[in-house]
């Protein structure tokens, strides 16, 4: 497989620990929405940051919604993720490109902002799905999730995510981790885990010197018990179609469609996610509209 996540259990069951290489998956949402540096390494620390959170958190066909509303130059942010370990997403404004931060890295927080929300809503298949919000604490995106997983589902955790960029804007790698504290988790273990995550080398350098999921997994518990339960692929999907599309202009109003009818002779729709673009002529229109009335 190329991108993948391992799930492990970690100091005899008192951590669970996920890590995930999703660099062919960033590398292809990098792609189709154009970002420039900054909205690429919020992007991409927003995907991974979902996919780490759908797939330890969702079963069969449930999936997820996160979005990212922040005060700073890209905009929202919106993440679509499922238990598969299939992911979409886009940045409203995918053209920012701002000078390094302080520490030389990408300024993810001057691109996202430090006021606003994140908010994750979880659809498990029944009528009402279930929205968690929580303000944003820092705009690094890692700290947010963190902040949410602790606040919304009262779940101690550490995550970290990575997004490497190169000059030309193309994607040199993405990835993450994700720690869960199980209840009664010891204070030894607790205590040794901080001053490892306070030490242990970012993720991009470790990821860019080889490491693999697993790999980093084991410099997260080095000495330590840890039990790989599973390894699963994630890919960059959109479920979008013309016929999708179709069903979304049939609910517009009459004049709306008559409107592309007989002033554009014809619509073309673009799809946020992945920017496909579907193109419908008059006759389709007309059908669609007919459709709608019989409906």
């Amino acid at each position: 497989m190329s991108d993948y996540l391992v799930k492990s259990l970690a100091c005899d069951g008192h951590l669970r620990a996920y890590a995930i290489d999703a660099t062919e998956t960033i590398r292809e949402a990098q792609k189709r929405q154009d970002t420039w540096s900054a909205a690429s390494a919020a992007l991409g620390r927003s995907m991974v940051g979902t996919l780490l959170l759908a797939t330890s958190s969702l079963k069969g066909d449930e999936k997820m919604t996160v979005k990212i509303n922040g005060n700073g130059p890209v905009g929202g942010i919106v993440i679509d993720g499922n238990s598969k370990g299939t992911v979409k997403g886009y940045v409203q404004n995918p053209h920012v490109h701002l000078p390094l931060n302080d520490k030389g890295k990408i300024d993810v927080k001057g691109a996202v902002g430090t006021e606003g929300f994140l908010a994750v809503t979880k659809d498990y298949g029944f009528k009402e799905p279930f929205t968690g919000q929580v303000p944003l604490v820092s705009g690094e995106i890692a700290e947010d999730f963190t902040y949410y997983l602790a606040k919304s589902e009262q779940i101690p955790s550490s995550v970290g995510l990575s997004v490497f960029v190169n000059s030309d804007n193309t994607i040199g790698t993405a990835g993450g981790f994700m720690i869960q504290v199980m209840p009664g988790c010891p204070d030894e273990i607790l205590d040794k885990l901080e001053h490892t995550l306070q030490t242990i080398a970012p993720i991009s350098t470790m990821m860019q010197n080889g490491l693999k999921p697993e790999d980093i997994l084991k410099r997260l518990f080095d000495g330590d018990e840890l039990e790989i339960l599973e390894k699963m692929p994630v890919s960059f999907e959109c479920d979008c179609s013309k016929e999708r599309f179709a069903e979304a202009m049939a609910s517009l109003p009459k004049k709306d469609i008559d409107e592309m009818i007989e002033k554009d002779h014809g619509a073309t729709a673009i799809c946020h996610f992945c920017c496909d673009e579907y193109h419908f002529t008059e006759d389709e229109l007309r059908e669609i509209e007919k459709e709608a009335r019989e409906s």
